[in-house]
């Protein structure tokens, strides 16, 4: 089935390039791409129906685009300009799992849940963990992170080939066929070219992702904090010192609260950071001892610990439903999420500054944030129906994102440009760099067929 499939996409990537998709396009070049398209993929599999249709023409942000068509081959959500959304979601097969060199290799329908269940019994387990339940693909497609990259790193450190199919339909295996190295110099890194180029340069069908050993022992703590500025120095402070924490993750009192009523929870409601770490039992006790010295200088409360697993997976599951808690302190009201990234010692002053900016804006925005790594995300939630709240949310988010440029960060550190970050992103890389991604963009794709409308 997934060979099938994978030549039936190959045949689609093709049969797209004569019907380049245009504002100018009539209804009979569209009814005789669905055509082709059934004879590729048969009757069954292609459907132009309306629900199907706005089912995939969006996603959980508030940018709306146009409605697609759809066909069961891959899917990619808020489309601009009409479109094939392909789903593959039946190449779901894990292959070639490789326990003494540490690899697996899996199709875009396996997804991580998935792949870490299948690997129960082997020692091993993927740590990239952005809180959904993601297909791995995806998650290479848009250079996922979470709570674990502090340790493990992102999606771009932990995949190690891609086979991609290109627009016109040829087939690339981005380090060779089937290799599974570890590290190379030989030629350009096309790898790290395809993680997070969201869809724009190809679509990926088998993903080769590095494992990692189940850590012998693993212990989780909460710690609330009197001020923001205290959480975020004891992060900066745990870091400098090299402790090997596998997890740091920082909750305003905002957010606490949310998770709190939605989780039914009894966290005190101030700034608290998340923390979890791995290794042998003797160096987990030592981190552990070290971390607690670090958070109680800095005014820390006593750790709240999660030793067994029922109640580590309450807690980081807390932490994971902070986009849904926060949306419910507004009921009927839609979330706008946004990120940035910064150097570490950066990170308590634009934290401070964000709080203080969402004070004096008067906006419901919690934060949550991954600042092991100097990220974070503020959630903002609105009514799409107030025209004066969704400006101040956009002129708050462009301002966000600009601080933490000025601090020689970045506008994203996981969303991704998609749609929202284009401009912020030529003023994050320059004319120059730009160019040179368009440069890309044009000699891959040169109809603008992959993803039209995002990142560029």
């Amino acid at each position: 089935m997934a060979l099938q499939i994978l030549g039936g996409l190959q045949k689609a990537a093709r049969l797209c390039r004569p019907h380049i998709w245009s504002r100018r396009r009539s209804s009979s070049v569209t009814a005789q791409l669905v055509d082709d398209l059934r004879a590729v993929a048969g009757d069954g599999n292609v459907s132009t129906g309306l629900v199907v249709r706005e089912q995939h023409g969006r996603d959980e942000s508030m940018h709306r685009g146009t409605l697609p068509a759809q066909s069961p081959l891959w899917l990619i959500s808020n489309v601009l300009q009409g479109g094939v959304c392909f789903d593959l979601s039946q190449m779901d097969r894990i292959l070639n799992l490789n326990p003494d060199d540490f690899y697996v290799t899996v199709e875009p329908g396996v997804t991580r849940k998935t792949l870490n269940v299948y690997l129960r019994d082997s020692g091993l387990w993927f740590p990239v963990d952005p809180g959904a339940d993601a297909s791995l693909c995806g998650m290479a497609a848009t250079s996922a992170s979470g709570t674990n990259a502090v340790r493990y790193g992102t999606m771009r450190d932990n995949v190690i080939n891609l086979e991609v199919v290109l627009p016109d339909g040829r087939v690339l295996n981005t380090a060779g066929k089937e290799r599974s190295f570890r590290k190379t110099s030989a030629g350009y890194n096309l790898t790290s070219l395809f993680v997070g180029s969201e869809g724009t340069l190809g679509i990926i069908t088998k993903a080769t992702l590095r494992l990692y050993g189940v850590p012998e022992a693993t212990l989780s703590a909460v710690c609330s904090f009197p001020s923001v500025q205290a959480a975020v120095d004891s992060t900066v402070h745990i870091l400098q010192c090299g402790i090997s924490i596998a997890r740091i993750e920082f909750l305003d009192e905002v957010m606490i609260d949310a998770c709190n009523k939605f989780n039914g929870l009894s966290y005190p409601a101030l700034p608290t950071l998340f923390l979890e770490f791995h290794g042998t039992e003797a160096g987990v006790k030592e981190q552990v001892q070290r971390t607690e010295e670090i958070t109680q200088v800095n005014g820390g409360s006593d750790f709240t610990w999660a030793r067994v697993q029922e109640e580590r997976n309450k807690l980081w599951a807390a932490r994971h439903d902070a986009w849904y808690a926060a949306l419910a302190l507004r009921p009927g009201c839609r979330g706008y999420a946004t990120d940035v990234c910064v150097p570490i010692s950066k990170l308590p002053q634009i934290i401070v500054d964000t709080k203080e900016d969402l004070m004096t804006s008067h906006l419901t925005g919690p934060i949550a944030g991954h600042v092991g790594d100097g990220n974070f995300h503020c959630i903002l939630v609105l009514d799409p129906n107030n025209e004066e709240e969704v400006k101040e949310v956009k002129e708050f988010t462009d301002r966000l994102a600009r601080r933490a440029l000025a601090l020689n960060g970045t506008c994203t550190g996981e969303h991704g440009i998609g749609i929202g970050k284009r401009m912020l992103l030529r003023e994050e890389i320059g004319d120059v760099g730009i160019r040179t991604m368009r440069q890309i963009k044009e000699t891959l794709d040169p109809n603008n067929l992959m993803n039209p409308g995002k990142v560029l």
